[in-house]
């Protein structure tokens, strides 16, 4: 079921990327501005901006915008300090919501976040009040052809530190210890493996699922808001939503 889920959240997200690619670009530009200040602007020691860069590049972010981003972020363009956030909060229908954010400025993200909450029915929580129901864990999907041989990858994952692999008619998800993601990806990579996706994130333990049109409206209503705010970077959720396809 997780499985299904993340795939189904790969195409979702998939179609607004293409038609808002540059908000996209301007999360991941604020992460790696994170990334930079964490561990300076050099990838080959930052091992947290390779992971970055890594995820810039499976969304076809050109090299001069990573560059650039870079160069911002180590003050050769300018300085602008930003911070890591994670709230947490219920959706319409009890379901569990997850945001991870990196803004320039707490007060503001905080009052446009809790008017999006409140505006779509749901609520804002405290620290802890859903992180329970999530597991924060790395996920590599490779996307399925047949130059890929199932047991070849799946001894390579687990060589390389890798928990779990599962199989599926769209590909491959690869589960790793948070720790290991950034050693999995890596030795994935230099085998030669193109991801659809590869980033830590958080998992829900178990999907609920909504069975009320209305609800369902609400719900997606507000992960959609959620997404188009430029601080937020990463929306998680524990909602059995259909497929896009089968709407």
């Amino acid at each position: 079921m997780a499985g299904h889920s993340k795939w189904s959240n790969i195409k979702h997200k998939k179609g607004k990327a293409d038609a808002a690619r540059g908000k996209i670009f301007t999360k991941i530009g604020r992460e790696i501005a994170m990334a930079v200040r964490e561990g300076g602007s050099d990838p080959e020691v930052n091992g947290k901006l390779r992971d970055v860069i890594a995820k810039a590049r499976s969304n076809n972010m050109p090299n001069d915008n990573i560059e650039r981003s870079i160069k911002k972020a180590s003050g050769e363009l300018g300085n602008v300090n930003y911070e890591e956030i994670v709230y947490e909060g219920y959706a319409p229908g009890g379901i569990a919501v997850i945001l991870e954010v990196v803004t320039d400025n707490r007060n503001r993200t905080a009052s446009d976040v809790r008017h999006i909450f409140d505006k779509n029915g749901g609520t804002l929580g405290q620290t802890g009040s859903v992180g329970y129901l999530f597991n924060y864990q790395g996920t590599i999907l490779i996307e399925n052809n047949d130059s890929i041989d199932e047991d070849e990858l799946m001894m390579n994952a687990l060589q390389a530190g890798a928990e779990d692999v599962q199989t599926s008619d769209e590909g491959y998800e690869i589960i790793t210890a948070a720790s290991d993601f950034s050693a999995v990806r890596e030795a994935l990579e230099k085998k030669g493996y193109q991801f659809v996706s590869a980033e830590r994130g958080y998992v829900a333990n178990m999907l609920n699922d909504v069975n009320d049109g209305e609800t369902l409206e609400k719900i997606n209503k507000l992960l959609d808001m959620l997404d188009d705010n430029d601080d937020v970077v990463s929306v998680y959720h524990n909602a059995n939503l259909p497929d896009e396809d089968d709407e």
